[in-house]
């Protein structure tokens, strides 16, 4: 019995059935920026053959087209209010696209569209810019990035897109232009790159839940047979001294439980509400480590660990089980079919404590990469990519998850997580 994750299950009966994407890094919806303006964007699509081109509409208006599944332009716009959209066609004939409304100033100087003033943006942060000059005929020659009054970037022209590598911190930055006539205009970005991992998060006591049941894993709490309860401060067993008990028990065979916690975004337990949309539009990568210990491994039939990502209508959900009493081994989710994929890795538990470390990654497109698996030492390098999948609404950010599974006669079962932390960056 593997039943499916019961967190993703709820949100996929509400997504569309198209999976296809366009992320627009830059500008935001709604930005005022100046000219030209720069449009950077990726696409994906559920089309096996893959995007064919992506182009930038204008006010209804087809102005711009490159082959390939990225768009990367700086188009010239007067000063004015303008709705614009950036679309995919790909090589089954079909279609996705996503609007970018923006207001063009009749102001000069340096257009700063990413990262926001007085953001926390994670590492590494994105640098788009755009720049104009009244003064010299001749135009804009380059334009730079100073992080602490010290040169870090340059590229020549009218617009700049660029990633750097900065470590937690605080930073005053500036984005400057230099003209043809020896002149130049800068604009201040000041951004704070927060600490980039979450330590001790099964202490956070702002851990949520619910239940399924089978057949159909609809949503419950509560749960017709089936119950679940949460103890914090556990101190034996436990290797910090602050372990958390995870309970199930009841009368419905193969009931599940999550619990999630969402760590960055709306209603984030660690102070990270994101509200410009800033940091989780920047991450990239993803490491969970936890200590867990199974009471009763003779009847835990499975165990899940994963982190969410959501951004722009687009999910990524890295569902790592082990399906200890199914085939005893480590399977991954696939967001779009969705089910869950066996892997090399092998996942038999025994009563104790064990060592987990997953390590993720969203690739280009928002495709998600499942890189490797470590269990008590031993680690097997799993390499599997799958796309993301569309959710309705706009809800930003980033959740740590735990699930069990129930056992055929949803047997009383007790787990503890431990020094559980995310790294992200």
């Amino acid at each position: 019995m593997k039943p499916f994750h019961s967190f993703l299950f709820a949100i996929l009966l509400l997504a569309t059935s198209a999976f296809a994407n366009v992320s627009v890094s830059t500008p935001n919806n709604g930005a005022t920026v100046g000219s030209p303006v720069n449009y950077v964007a990726t696409a994906t699509s559920t089309c096996s053959k893959g995007v064919a081109s992506i182009g930038l509409y204008v006010d209804n208006a087809l102005v711009y087209v490159v082959n390939g599944a990225s768009l990367n332009t700086a188009w010239p716009l007067s000063p004015g209010s303008y709705n614009t959209v950036v679309e995919e066609w790909d090589y089954c004939g079909g279609a996705t696209y996503t609007p970018v409304a923006i207001t063009v100033s009749n102001q000069t100087g340096v257009w700063v569209t990413s990262p926001a003033n007085n953001g926390r943006v994670g590492s590494p942060v994105n640098y788009a810019a755009t720049a104009t000059t009244s003064t010299c005929a001749k135009g804009v020659a380059s334009m730079g990035v100073y992080v602490n009054n010290q040169l870090s970037y340059v590229a020549n022209g009218t617009s700049l897109n660029t990633n750097l590598t900065l470590s937690p911190g605080t930073y005053n930055t500036v984005v400057e232009e230099w003209d043809k006539c020896g002149g130049a205009s800068y604009s201040a970005v000041n951004i704070t790159v927060p600490n980039s991992k979450f330590s001790n998060l099964q202490a956070n006591q702002g851990w949520k839940s619910w239940g399924q049941l089978p057949p159909a894993y609809v949503d419950c709490s509560p749960c017709s047979g089936l119950n679940w309860w949460t103890d914090y401060v556990i101190k034996s067993p436990s290797l910090s001294g602050n372990a958390t008990q995870f309970n199930t028990n009841g009368t419905t065979p193969y009931g599940v439980v999550l619990w999630y916690n969402p760590v960055i975004g709306q209603s984030s337990t660690e102070g990270l509400p994101d509200p410009n949309h800033t940091l989780v539009p920047s991450l990239h990568n993803f490491i969970y480590d936890t200590d867990f210990y199974v009471a009763n491994a003779s009847v835990t039939q499975a165990l899940e660990f994963d982190v969410a990502m959501y951004l722009n209508g687009t999910g990524m959900f890295w569902g790592t089980q082990c399906n200890h009493l199914g085939d005893g081994q480590w399977d991954v989710l696939n967001n779009v079919i969705p089910e869950w994929t066996k892997t090399s890795a092998p996942c038999n538990l025994t009563n104790g404590w064990n060592h987990l470390t997953l390590q993720f990654q969203r690739e280009s497109g928002n495709n998600l990469l499942y890189q490797s698996i470590t269990l008590n030492g031993v680690t097997t390098d799993i390499n599997e990519t799958f796309a993301p999948f569309t959710v309705p609404g706009s809800w930003y950010g980033v959740t740590v998850n735990y699930q069990m599974d129930g056992n055929y006669e949803q047997s009383a079962n007790t787990t503890y997580l431990d020094n559980l932390s995310l790294t992200y960056w």
